[in-house]
């Protein structure tokens, strides 16, 4: 999995957090990824420029809506290197994020906490056409406010990132965290992180299977 991290909030607003790091610029027109390589490199292997096509820098879906029908009422089309083999080496890639609707019209509700010491939450109502920017590292969300179906697309800055579901990344991990390192770094009681395992185990029975963008 690529060093970036993509982090995509639940409506219930678990803090979420990514981890991001910078990818080098090409040394070629394009490195089209060759997922049958065993070559082991940070990336994916070139195929030979002579078996290139169009198809490998083309990519068809992003229109088609997601199933928000799961427990975090979003769905995200990842159009990664996995999916769109011409993005290797290029550092960059998209995703299209549909949302479950809330309970206004028209908007979608999005917003980012700065860094200690001032944890400062700055949010915005966008409406369509609207463009916002999640700074680099920094916890954020999306929620759509609206009586209807609601989607973005966004631009990443890695050819792969990842996706990570932080409540189940704490609560839900394989072995679990021990209860008193989660007590003390939420300064709770032990007993209060026990109803949120409870939540994970429960949201990832009705979650739908996972696919890989590999």
């Amino acid at each position: 999995m690529a060093n970036h991290i993509l982090v995509i909030a639940s409506l219930l607003a678990i803090a979420c957090a990514m981890v991001t790091a910078f990818e080098p610029s090409p040394l070629q027109d394009f490195c089209v990824a060759d997922p049958t390589s065993s070559a082991r490199v940070n990336g994916l292997a070139c195929l030979d420029s002579k078996m290139v096509q169009a198809n490998h820098f083309s990519f068809s879906g992003l229109h088609i809506p997601g199933n928000t029908s799961n427990p975090l009422g979003s769905a995200v089309k990842p159009v990664f290197v996995g999916q769109l083999p011409g993005l290797n080496t290029l550092g960059i890639s998209m995703a299209r994020i549909d949302y479950a609707p809330w309970v206004l019209e028209g908007k979608l509700f999005v917003g980012f906490v700065t860094s200690n010491p001032e944890n400062r939450l700055i949010t915005k109502f966008l409406e369509k056409g609207d463009v916002f920017v999640f700074p680099i590292g920094l916890v954020h969300f999306q929620r759509n406010v609206g009586h209807g179906s609601a989607f973005s697309i966004s631009s990443l800055s890695s050819q792969n990132p990842g996706v990570v579901l932080v409540a189940n990344a704490l609560f839900g991990s394989t072995p679990s965290i021990p209860n008193d390192i989660l007590a003390k770094a939420f300064q709770v009681d032990e007993s209060v992180e026990a109803p949120a395992r409870a939540w994970v185990d429960e949201a990832e029975v009705r979650m739908p299977a996972k696919t890989s963008a590999d």
